[in-house]
């Protein structure tokens, strides 16, 4: 009798999501309670670092240099890594794959040391590098060309290619290894490939050419992508024929999707920049169950080994915010280095000493100045711009919403505060079809926004062009 009942106990644990035997994604692995074993990782385009965070008491260790701001990395001689990018890991938890894409670089992190085990070079502008669930390969997708670089993570050489579409933006696997599916950046089709052979087996129409971010829910079931210049997401069956399930408008700057597996069910977590927030998804009937304000900009996405949590980083605020998911709600804000873009969440990748060995304090990687912009008159929606500090310079980058969708416009100075006056172009940028665009600029344009008595005060703005030329004012910065 006794025996009867602890076999049903263990059969109902094994059926209750979010209970012992929940899985959470990528590697089908069972639920681990969140401990100061754990790591989260975030890749930072701006600063070229990886910070690394605490999650038992959401506190930043430090950073992972692996590079230098501008101008030091405009020399011929500069052997740094530029716009570290993208980030994965092996399923042991020992090792980080992170991708710069300036440099066409994958750089080897030893998760226990935070050192740079070594550094592959592959094609031109890869995105993202993913293990497959066995451990044995690294997919790369080198999006500036048309093909997958296959890496050997032992020998860190690569061991062939995989033809694919113009532009692969991301390869996520299925839980059992037997598929990887492959999104597109710079045209409207995802690929499906069988993992052994490298085989294309599949492929998925998208509804538009730029997917940033691809990934497998827990149970195998499903695949969810998003497409950022249109702001959707789309969800189909991770099994063959790979029909479309659903597609789901999710808004302007629709950057990541993942994961989380909860005692409620599966839920899909979205980040859209354009809305400062990240929306939530039930997976069994696509239903909306939340919007979570969690800061300027969310990009990357990851649960934690439990679902108990998801942790989101914020590109125009340089932190990471942990959401709680039984509440939905943001319960803590971590700063890190500057534009964070992946993030990764390690459950016990150091499973001895501190693991604080070789990190560096934030420092000059944590440096911005923090604005908004919004339309003439002050009513409508904001759009944030962040400049990073970058020495005597800084990066620009605005994430701006609200405009007419498929045109063109100019990020702009302006002599006056409510966009009047003499006009001075930065940067030229189209907008997106979904009214959105993320447009960069470099100059030392804190001293000019912020002005002193030398300088008179500009103002930042976003300008039509008409004819080449600046034209109506349509937003300027509020701060």
């Amino acid at each position: 009798m006794i025996r009867t009942i602890l076999r049903s106990a263990a059969l109902l644990m094994s059926a209750a999501p979010g209970l012992a035997m929940a899985q959470q994604a990528p590697w089908n692995a069972k639920d681990m309670p969140v401990s100061h074993r754990d790591r989260v990782y975030a890749s930072e385009q701006f600063s070229n670092t990886v910070s690394v965070t605490d999650p038992a008491d959401n506190r930043l260790l430090g950073v992972i240099k692996l590079g230098d701001p501008q101008p030091m990395n405009f020399s011929p001689l500069y052997k740094g890594q530029v716009l570290v990018h993208g980030l994965g890991f092996s399923p042991d938890g020992k090792t980080l794959a992170v991708v710069s894409i300036g440099s066409n670089a994958v750089s080897w992190i030893d998760t226990a040391t935070n050192t740079v085990k070594h550094t592959t070079y592959v094609g031109r502008s890869p995105h993202e590098a993913f293990f497959t669930p066995n451990g044995k390969e690294v997919w790369v997708t080198v999006r500036g060309e048309d093909y997958i670089a296959v890496l050997d993570p032992t020998t860190y050489k690569e061991t062939g290619r995989i033809k694919t579409p113009g532009g692969p933006g991301m390869t996520i696997f299925s839980p059992d290894g037997r598929y990887g599916y492959v999104c597109s950046s710079f045209n409207p089709v995802l690929a499906v490939f069988d993992v052994a052979t490298h085989a294309q087996v599949g492929q998925v129409a998208q509804p538009s050419p730029f997917c940033p971010n691809i990934a497998a829910t827990p149970d195998g079931k499903q695949v969810w992508f998003t497409l950022k210049d249109i702001g959707k997401t789309v969800a189909f069956d991770a099994r063959p024929p790979f029909a479309i399930l659903k597609v789901l408008d999710t808004g302007p700057i629709t950057n990541h999707v993942n994961f989380a597996r909860t005692a409620k069910g599966q839920f899909a977590y979205v980040t859209v920049g354009g809305e400062n927030a990240v929306k939530v998804f039930r997976t069994s009937d696509f239903a909306p169950v939340a919007t979570i304000p969690v800061g300027k900009m969310p990009h990357g996405v990851w649960p934690s080994g439990d679902g108990r949590r998801i942790y989101v980083g914020l590109e125009n605020a340089d932190e990471l915010a942990a959401i709680d998911t039984a509440g939905n709600t943001v319960v803590a804000t971590v700063p890190v280095g500057q534009a964070p873009q992946a993030i990764a969440y390690v459950s016990n990748a150091v499973p001895t000493g501190p693991g604080t060995d070789n990190l560096q304090p934030l420092g000059t990687a944590g440096k911005a100045l923090h604005l908004t912009m919004g339309p003439i008159g002050g009513k409508g929606t904001a759009s944030s711009i962040t400049l990073f500090d970058q020495g005597i310079i800084q990066v620009v980058q605005s994430a701006v919403t609200g405009l007419q969708p498929k045109k063109p416009y100019m990020l702009v100075l302006t002599a006056n505060a409510d966009g009047s006056g003499a006009v001075e172009p930065l940067a030229n940028f189209m907008s997106n079809p979904a009214g959105a665009a993320i447009v960069n600029a470099s100059g030392p344009i804190r001293q000019i926004v912020q002005g002193s008595t030398a300088t008179p005060r500009r103002f930042l703005a976003v300008a039509e062009v008409v004819n080449g030329a600046p034209g109506r004012i349509v937003q300027v910065q509020r701060d």
